[in-house]
C-alpha cells in the first residue's frame, strides 16, 4: 500500500488559555516551538494541561471523564478551553467549553459551533498515557476502544457510527429483554446493527492495512515493530466476502441467535466482540507476553506509526500529546525518542516530573513549568 506525499499543513498550539478547568483557575502560556515541555511536581497539573488540549478531538478527551468533572471544584460549575492554532501565516482560535447550567460549547474564531467535529478540519489530536500502559495484557474491550481511536484520527465520522451501533445494540437488548413478539421492531433493529457493525469493522480493518504499511516503512526505527491485525467473526467474513454480503450473513446470525441473547442478557454476535492483536514483530511473540518496557516500546512505536498515518492521509501534522512518556527509557531510548518526534514534524506536547529528563531539548524546546495549577516559563 502507496500513499500519495503531499505538502503538508503543521497546526501549531502558539497560545493556551484556560478557566476553572481542573485544578487551574486562570492560566495562559505563549509557545514558539514545535516541542513543549511541562515539567512539575506529581498533582501539580501537568496532565490536566493535556486533558484540556485533547478535547479538541472528538470524544471526552484523554481520561475519557464526565465533563462536570473537569469543572474546577472552587469554581461556579463550568469551564473554558481556548487556543490559538497556527498553520502557516494564517492563526484560528478554537474554544471548548462547559456553561455553568451543564451545556457544552465549541467556538472556531469566537463563533459558536454545533459541535466538536469541526475541530477536526483544523487539527487532529493523538495521545499516549501512563493509563494505557496495561493495554496489550488488558481487555479485549480496551483494546477495542484503542483501535476505535485509531481509526477516528484518520476518519473524523467512525465515532459517529461506533455510538449509533452502541444504542442499536442497547436497544435490541432490550427489546429482547421485555420479549418483544414484533418481528418486524427486530428486523429492523438488527438491519441497523448489521449494517453499522459491517461499517465499523471495514473502518478498522482499513485502519490495521494502513497502519501495517506505515510499520512495514520504519521496521528499522528505535522502537520494535508491530504485527497487528483484528480478530473476530465479522472480521473474518470481512476477509471471506464482500461488505454486502458480510452484511447480510450477520443480520442472519442476529435473527438466529435472539433466544441465546435473550438468555445471556447481551448480543453475542458483531463487532463489540472482536480483539485487536500484536504482536512484538522482531521477536515474533505476543505483546501481551513481553516485558513491560517492551510493551511499552511497542505501544511508543504504534503511536509514532499512527502520528505518521494521519499526516499522510489527512495531509496534516497531528498534534501529539505523551504523558510521562520520557520516565520509562534509558537515556539512549530517550535520545532517539526525541530525535523521532522531531522527524514527525507536528507539535508535540510532553509532560515529566524530573526536569533532567528533557535537559538535552532545552535549546530546541518550549519548557514550561507547572506549580499548582500555574504555568511559567522554565
Amino acid at each position: 500500500m502507496t500513499f500519495l506525499r503531499s505538502p503538508l499543513s503543521t497546526p501549531v498550539v502558539r497560545e493556551l488559555s484556560l478557566t476553572n478547568f481542573r485544578c487551574y483557575s486562570q492560566a495562559h502560556c505563549a509557545l514558539s516551538s514545535k516541542l513543549v515541555v511541562l515539567t512539575g511536581e506529581n498533582g501539580a497539573g501537568k496532565t490536566n494541561a493535556l486533558e484540556a488540549l485533547s478535547m479538541f478531538s472528538l470524544g471526552r478527551g484523554l481520561r475519557r471523564a464526565d465533563l462536570s468533572e473537569c469543572a474546577r471544584h472552587e469554581g461556579a460549575g463550568g469551564y473554558a478551553v481556548s487556543i490559538k492554532l497556527a498553520v502557516d501565516e494564517a492563526t484560528t482560535q478554537l474554544g471548548h467549553g462547559l456553561s455553568e447550567d451543564g451545556e457544552r460549547r465549541f467556538r472556531i474564531d469566537r463563533a459558536p459551533i454545533h459541535s466538536a467535529r469541526a475541530f477536526a478540519d483544523h487539527c487532529r489530536i493523538l495521545w499516549l498515557t501512563p493509563a494505557m500502559d496495561g493495554l496489550f495484557a488488558g481487555s479485549a474491550g480496551e483494546r477495542r476502544r484503542f483501535l476505535d481511536r485509531l481509526a477516528l484520527g484518520i476518519d473524523a465520522d467512525h465515532g459517529q457510527r461506533v455510538n449509533r451501533f452502541e444504542r442499536a445494540l442497547r436497544n435490541r437488548n432490550k427489546l429482547l429483554e421485555d420479549g418483544i413478539a414484533d418481528r418486524h421492531w427486530l428486523d429492523a433493529t438488527e438491519q441497523e446493527i448489521a449494517a453499522l457493525g459491517v461499517a465499523i469493522a471495514a473502518a478498522r480493518k482499513e485502519t490495521v492495512a494502513r497502519l501495517s504499511a506505515i510499520i512495514q516503512e520504519r521496521q528499522n526505527g528505535p522502537f520494535p515493530w508491530a504485527q497487528i491485525c483484528v480478530e473476530g467473526e465479522i472480521d473474518s467474513l470481512l476477509q471471506e466476502s464482500s461488505a454486502l454480503v458480510a452484511e447480510e450473513l450477520f443480520r442472519e446470525r442476529l435473527s438466529a441467535g435472539r433466544r441465546r441473547d435473550a438468555a445471556a442478557g447481551r448480543t453475542l454476535t458483531g463487532p463489540q466482540t472482536s480483539d485487536f492483536v500484536v504482536h512484538h514483530g522482531p521477536k515474533g511473540a505476543a505483546a501481551r507476553d513481553c516485558s513491560t518496557g517492551e510493551q511499552k516500546a511497542l505501544l511508543v512505536g504504534l503511536t509514532l506509526a499512527h502520528a505518521r498515518l494521519v499526516a499522510a492521509m489527512t495531509e496534516k501534522t497531528p498534534l501529539l500529546l505523551l504523558d510521562e512518556v520520557a520516565a520509562h527509557f534509558d537515556p539512549k531510548r530517550r535520545e532517539a525518542l526525541f530525535c523521532e518526534l522531531e522527524t514527525l514534524g507536528g507539535q508535540v506536547w510532553m509532560t515529566g516530573a524530573d526536569p533532567a529528563l528533557f535537559a538535552s531539548l532545552e535549546s530546541r524546546a518550549d519548557v514550561l513549568k507547572v506549580v499548582a495549577g500555574q504555568i511559567m516559563q522554565d
